[in-house]
Parts: structure tokens; C-alpha cells; sequence
């Protein structure tokens, strides 16, 4: 069954087909808000690494039983946050060092597999496509004639695409993901085919090198790659389920780009320590509008720019009550972009 936009949509629709905010009152709102401060995010970064060193640590003391695994699973959650960070560094907003900013994301990354330096770029990408344009490398919607193209199988997974990417997938499908698109937009950016080659040789070496130290600890590998493999589950329901909400069901062009950013994106209201563990990327709208405002400054910059939009008679930005509920309301929803006109929703 597909049912009719709901009337927000339509309301905001038409509210932006007349004369709407400019891009120069959006951006005066937040001119103040793009300094970065060092020490919060070295203050960030450091905390979230201690906990993920000292959680790794404790379960290797623990060599057996459910206390390896535990603290392999806390670990993982605290891991998954500290690859957050690798998003602000490559906005050069965690430190404002642009240099050890991208050495740190990568000396974090490569244990893990994830091609940092691929989706540096490909982010830019997406930066710029989001809802604009459906070569966007990150888009985690298909539209209407995808669907309609797709074989069965395939068709079955897209419209299962929540719990199939995020308990299935997990990590290793947003890798793959991330180096297929780096594969398909070299002809875009050149620069990839070097990030591609230097995340390849970076993770490779990183991986010997661990493997080296597990064989001279007389460890054994298989345990190692278990260990391994339970990091990359909890990483990746995080990532999977963080990617998704961001952006599914919204995409839509509205206005210019920065409009377009504002309304095909999603904010979500969640407690102060939350959002600083996700980088405040609860205000993800403001920050694909906004990517140089640092994360501590988002909470800021969204009351600023939503009351510029309340004061240009424009509809108010996205806003879920909190990730549970937005993930309860989401995930069993099949929302396809069209190519014309408003979402289609299949139940």
C-alpha cells in the first residue's frame, strides 16, 4: 500500500515554493559559532580512547569466561563513539589541527578496517548531494524506480533494509559500502584512487602488526579474530543504526542547498552526555547545513537557525523524541524517494 505524504511534508512544500529565508540570513545566524576550541575536543577524544583502551585492556586480563566477552562488548560501544570523532577530524572541528587531526583518525580507524581516507572524501560528497543529487554516495534511501527494477531478493531486502543493515551488515557493510563507492567515484575525485591505496597499505600494516604481537604473546589468532569480530558487531549496530536515522524518509530538495540540508536531514532530542558522546550529531540537520560549526556549538546553532526559520514563516526542522523512538517509529516503515512529487511509503 502507498500512502500520501503526510501534510507536514506538503505544508513545507509549499511553504518553500514561495520566496524563503536566503542563505546569507541562515548563515549570519551561526557566523560566531565556527571557532573550534582544542581542548574539547582533545578532552572528547581522550576520554573516549582511555575508555576504549581500558575496556579492551580488562578483558584481555580476564582471558576467560563472560568477562572477555563483557568487556569486549562495552568496548565496543565505547569505540563505536570514539569512531565519531573520526567525523569531526575530518571536518578539521575536533581540534582545529587539520594535520593531527586526520592522523589521529586514522591511526584509530585502520584497527578496525575502516577506510577513513576514502570516506573523507566521499563525505564531501555527500555533503554536497544530499537530497539534491541520487549519485549521493551515502544515501541510504532507494527511490521508486530502483525498487521497481530490483529483482525479488533484492526487492525483499529493501524493504527489510533497517534489520538486515544493522544486525546483519553492521560494520562490514558500511566498509564495503564506503570502498565501493570510493571504487565508483574515482573518475569524480582522482585524490581517491591515492586514499584508497594509503588506506589499503595503512590497514594492512596495522593488522600485521597486531596479529605479530598476538602470535608473540602466544595468544591464539582465532581468539583474536572472535575478539575482533565482536567489536566490529557493536561498532557497526551503532554506525548502522546512527547512519540510518540521520537521513531515512527525508530526502527531498528544498529551497537551495542549505535549505535543502535543513529539511533533508534529521535532528533528535536526547540528554547532554548523549549528545556529546555522538558528537552532537543529534543536530545532524544543522550540521550538514553548518559542517565547519564544532560539535559543541550544534545545541546553539539549532535554536538560532529554527527561530530564523519561525521568523521567515518557514515549517520547523525535523526533530525525533529521542533515538528509541525514532527507531521504533522508523525501522518498519518502507519509504522510497520518488522521482517526482512527494515520499512514497509502503507498509
Amino acid at each position: 500500500m502507498v500512502s500520501l505524504p503526510n501534510q507536514k511534508h506538503i505544508t513545507m512544500t509549499e511553504a518553500c515554493l514561495r520566496p524563503t529565508v536566503s542563505n546569507k540570513a541562515l548563515q549570519a545566524a551561526v557566523t560566531d559559532l565556527q571557532a573550534v576550541n582544542f581542548w574539547v575536543g582533545f578532552l572528547r577524544f581522550g576520554v573516549l580512547g582511555v575508555a576504549v583502551i581500558g575496556c579492551i585492556t580488562l578483558a584481555w586480563t580476564h582471558a576467560a569466561g563472560l568477562s572477555f566477552w563483557g568487556w569486549t562488548v562495552v568496548a565496543g560501544v565505547f569505540y563505536a563513539f570514539w569512531l565519531i570523532c573520526t567525523h569531526d577530524a575530518i571536518h578539521h572541528t575536533l581540534l582545529g589541527w587539520p594535520v593531527v587531526e586526520e592522523t589521529l583518525a586514522r591511526i584509530i580507524s585502520w584497527p578496525m578496517l575502516w577506510p577513513v581516507g576514502v570516506y573523507a572524501k566521499l563525505h564531501r560528497l555527500h555533503h554536497g548531494w544530499n537530497g539534491l543529487d541520487l549519485r549521493d554516495p551515502e544515501r541510504i534511501q532507494w527511490t521508486t524506480q530502483e525498487y521497481q527494477d530490483a529483482s525479488p531478493f533484492v526487492q525483499w531486502y529493501m524493504r527489510h533494509q533497517w534489520l538486515i543493515d544493522i544486525l546483519i551488515l553492521g560494520g562490514l557493510g558500511i566498509i564495503l559500502k564506503t570502498l565501493m563507492g570510493g571504487r565508483r567515484c574515482q573518475d569524480l575525485l582522482p585524490r581517491l584512487r591515492f586514499q584508497l591505496f594509503a588506506d589499503f597499505l595503512g590497514i594492512g600494516i596495522v593488522q600485521a602488526c597486531l596479529i605479530a604481537v598476538v602470535i608473540l604473546s602466544h595468544t591464539s589468532i582465532w581468539r583474536y579474530l572472535l575478539f575482533w569480530l565482536c567489536l566490529e558487531r557493536v561498532v557497526g549496530v551503532i554506525a548502522q543504526t546512527r547512519a540510518h536515522l540521520e537521513h531515512y524518509g527525508l530526502w527531498q530538495q528544498v529551497g537551495g542547498h542549505q535549505l535543502t540540508q535543513l529539511y533533508s536531514s534529521r535532528n533528535l532530542q536526547t540528554s547532554h552526555w548523549f549528545s556529546w558522546l555522538v558528537g552532537g550529531l543529534n543536530y545532524h540537520a544543522v550540521h550538514h547545513a553548518f559542517p565547519s560549526i564544532p560539535f559543541n556549538q550544534l545545541p546553539q546553532a539549532y535554536d538560532r537557525l529554527q527561530t530564523v526559520l519561525d521568523d521567515h514563516g518557514m515549517p520547523a526542522m525535523e526533530l525525533e523524541q529521542g533515538y528509541t523512538q525514532a527507531v521504533r517509529r522508523l525501522m518498519n516503515r518502507f519509504i522510497l524517494i520518488p522521482m517526482a512529487g512527494g515520499l512514497s511509503t509502503k507498509h
